[in-house]
C-alpha cells in the first residue's frame, strides 16, 4: 500500500514562495513516477509539475514554467515543490500522486495525498 503525505503548505503574498514536500512510503518506487496536481474551488483538479523516480525526466504545466521546481530525494523518499514568484492564481489545494511511468494526466494516477493547502493573496 502507497503512502503520500504532503505538507508545506500555507498562506503566502503574491510575489512570494513555499516549499511544498511529499513523502512516500509503503513500497519500492524505483519504477515510478512523482506528480503534483491542485485544485482551485470551482475547478477541476489539473497537472502542476511530475518527474522520473531517477529524477531524468520533468514535465511542467506551461503556467509553472520557470516559476515551480520539481525534485527528488530517492534516499529520503521524498519529492518537492519549490513554488516561486507565486500568484493568486496558485491558490488550491496541492495533491501529490504517484504511478508507474510518467504522465502529466490526472486519471492515470493511482496513489494520491491528502492535500496541502495554499493560498497566494494579491
Amino acid at each position: 500500500q502507497v503512502q503520500l503525505v504532503e505538507s508545506g503548505g500555507g498562506l503566502v503574498q503574491a510575489g512570494g514562495s513555499l516549499r511544498l514536500s511529499c513523502a512516500a512510503s509503503g513500497r519500492t518506487f524505483s519504477n515510478y513516477a512523482m506528480g503534483w496536481f491542485r485544485q482551485a474551488p470551482g475547478k477541476e483538479r489539473e497537472f502542476v509539475a511530475a518527474i522520473s523516480w531517477s529524477g531524468a525526466l520533468t514535465y511542467y504545466a506551461e503556467s509553472v514554467k520557470g516559476r515551480f521546481t520539481i525534485s527528488i530525494n530517492n534516499a529520503k523518499k521524498t519529492v518537492y515543490l519549490q513554488m516561486n514568484s507565486l500568484k493568486p492564481e496558485d491558490t488550491g489545494v496541492y495533491y501529490c500522486a504517484a504511478r508507474t511511468g510518467i504522465s502529466r494526466s490526472t486519471a492515470e494516477y493511482n496513489y494520491w495525498g491528502q492535500g496541502t493547502q495554499v493560498t497566494v493573496s494579491s
